[in-house]
């Protein structure tokens, strides 16, 4: 085969993120490759969906072959919930979203000033239960801002108010906290490498902080946003009271402010090491191994935007991929970038469920069916026998 404009094109890899909303990696890499093969029936195709560290990483994981394991944990409003981690040897994959995400609470409501990871905690006790020595923390769609206290709090940290008494859930109450002690940690973590994977690179708090950038996201009001705020920043301290300088020093790395604050908690408790979640992730799949065949490479998410060129995953696929000289495409429900802005990020091409379908409420709802379609009019342009 080859492309309109004469290369040949004898293998697709498909390496694209979740459509949020409406279809998971996994699906988003299932209609593809029905469009591809429907429109080009001797296409070689690879599937390998990806994720940047938020919710669907561990999906992403047991499709590159790790094993699902589950476990019952706290939600977090606190009631349990089933959450799973990946787990493959003495690797693990754990993701806070499938504990502690915004997924798992109500329609409708918030909880921005009590919500917890403590559930996150009892994941991540869960897999190091299972062997784990090596975990890589995909954080993000969180419904929590609580710094990681409660996941710290699940590995045997202590927070105590004045009164020595246990501090309530949430990221509301750290303005109340007097002592913290993280002698009673998991020992296991000592000898545990924790890589924290992320596609936000935000501090703690301050302007660019997790409650200022992120709270609202979350139900957290202008009120909730400077409460939060002063609560982390008063944690911080204390902290820096018990651990030292590094505290403070760690309050200001990038990723602290990653999910409601729980990427600090990894950094001060787990000894956690920051990398961007779609470089973490394509090396925990094997993208590398998978690229080195591959002609054609389409990736995509449900939005291509201004988001996308800023750790999400169609960038460091594509990225990637350009290092290599494989040539890309990509897939999205709706895109806002202009060809140029996405020659510059190594993308030649993108193809919209938009602009098949211009409603944006009949596009989710038609996500799969459309994403064929889509995919038949990539290999239409794209390929050719």
């Amino acid at each position: 085969m080859a492309d309109a404009a004469g290369s040949e094109t004898g293998r697709v890899l498909i390496a694209a993120d979740k459509f949020k909303g409406s279809l998971t990696a996994v699906e988003v890499a299932e209609r593809v490759t029905s469009g591809l093969r429907r429109a080009a029936p001797g296409v070689r195709v690879e599937a390998l969906p990806v994720a940047d560290g938020g919710d669907g990483t561990v999906d992403a994981a047991v499709a590159a072959g790790f094993e699902r394991r589950e476990v019952v944990v706290s939600g977090p409003l606190g009631a349990p919930l089933t959450a799973a981690f990946a787990l493959r040897g003495t690797a693990a994959v754990v993701e806070m979203a499938e504990a502690s995400g915004l997924q798992h609470l109500p329609p409708g409501v918030f909880a921005p000033l009590t919500a917890t990871t403590y559930g996150t905690g009892e994941l991540i006790r869960a897999a190091l239960d299972a062997g784990a020595r090596t975990v890589v923390f995909g954080v993000g769609g969180s419904a929590t801002t609580d710094g990681g206290a409660g996941m710290l709090a699940a590995l045997g940290a202590r927070f105590l108010d004045e009164d020595g008494d246990p501090l309530a859930d949430g990221g509301g109450p750290l303005r109340e906290l007097a002592t913290a002690d993280l002698s009673g940690l998991d020992p296991r973590i000592a000898d545990t490498e924790f890589v924290l994977a992320s596609d936000v690179d935000n501090p703690l708090t301050g302007p660019k902080g997790a409650p200022a950038v992120y709270g609202p996201q979350k139900g957290a009001s202008e009120e909730d946003v400077e409460t939060l705020d002063a609560a982390l920043a008063h944690y911080a301290r204390v902290l820096e009271e018990a651990i030292g300088p590094k505290a403070a020093e760690y309050a200001l790395s990038p990723g602290a402010g990653a999910a409601g604050g729980i990427g600090y908690g990894a950094l001060v408790g787990l000894g956690a090491g920051f990398r961007p979640g779609i470089e973490v992730m394509l090396d925990v799949l094997g993208f590398a191994a998978a690229l080195a065949t591959a002609d054609l490479v389409i990736t995509g998410e449900g939005s291509l935007d201004a988001q996308t060129l800023h750790g999400k995953a169609p960038a460091g696929v594509a990225a990637a991929a350009r290092a290599r000289g494989k040539r890309v495409v990509a897939v999205c429900g709706r895109r806002t970038l202009d060809d140029a802005t996405l020659a510059t990020a190594g993308i030649s091409r993108a193809y919209a469920l938009t602009d098949l379908e211009p409603d944006p409420r009949l596009c989710i709802a038609n996500a799969g069916p459309l994403l064929e379609q889509t995919a038949e009019r990539l290999a239409a342009r794209e390929l050719r026998n």
